[in-house]
């Protein structure tokens, strides 16, 4: 008895549309995945956060420990000193976690710098941190600053004195002369917890500079 040639026999261009087109979907899935909950890569932008990281320079975003507390129902709390990529909602709807705003800096990178509750002043240069294990104050900037050429500059611009709202961080670029660094100090405000993207966890580009952070 002859035996039919199957679909994949008769239609071999199809059968080739057909595996070409799951293997797409099955890519732009894994990519999906892969931005929305693992990693993500962001280019520097600016000098804001020198001498760590310099305009140009590509790093690579931890998105696990903001999904895993995601899924769990609370906010991501990073580390203070951790430099942190987050969402910019713009200095008059930074509160809206809803969605994002059409902002020209949709994500922005710094430094966790105080949390909520915590008082944060900046006077004669100097970024001070004042909290109940911490009275009399301390300078976040002494456990970050590796060398003089990495971690925040020695100059913090400014005078303020502030409180952080809950659910909120101040943040900080490490290059904090003058109007060098658009953060906490200087019209950004707090950055609420819900926008965080992640913490950054390695430099990759250039190839000659790769770190950890």
């Amino acid at each position: 008895m002859e035996q039919k040639p199957s679909f994949a026999q008769k239609y071999p261009a199809l059968k080739d549309i057909i595996n070409f087109l799951i293997f797409a979907g099955a890519v732009a899935l894994g990519t999906f995945v892969l931005n929305s909950f693992i990693f993500r890569s962001y280019s520097v932008v600016g000098g804001s956060m020198e001498n760590t990281l310099k305009s140009g320079d590509r790093v690579i975003v931890n998105r696990v420990p903001v999904s895993l507390a995601h899924f769990a129902e609370h906010e991501y709390i990073p580390e203070r000193g951790q430099v942190i990529v987050f969402a910019n909602g713009g200095n008059t709807s930074l509160t809206n976690c809803d969605a994002l705003t059409d902002v020209k800096d949709q994500y922005i990178i710094k430094r966790v710098i105080a949390f909520p509750g915590e008082r944060v002043t900046v006077d004669n240069g100097v970024l001070t941190v004042y909290n109940d294990e911490n009275p009399d104050g301390f300078h976040p900037d002494d456990s970050t600053r590796k060398s003089d050429t990495d971690g925040p500059k020695a100059e913090t611009s400014g005078n303020i004195n502030i409180i952080v709202p809950e659910g909120e961080l101040f943040v900080s670029g490490d290059n904090r002369e003058g109007s060098n660094s658009y953060d906490s100090r200087n019209g950004l405000g707090t950055v609420p917890f819900c926008r965080i993207i992640g913490p950054a966890v390695m430099r990759i580009f250039p190839f000659t500079g790769l770190r950890f952070f």
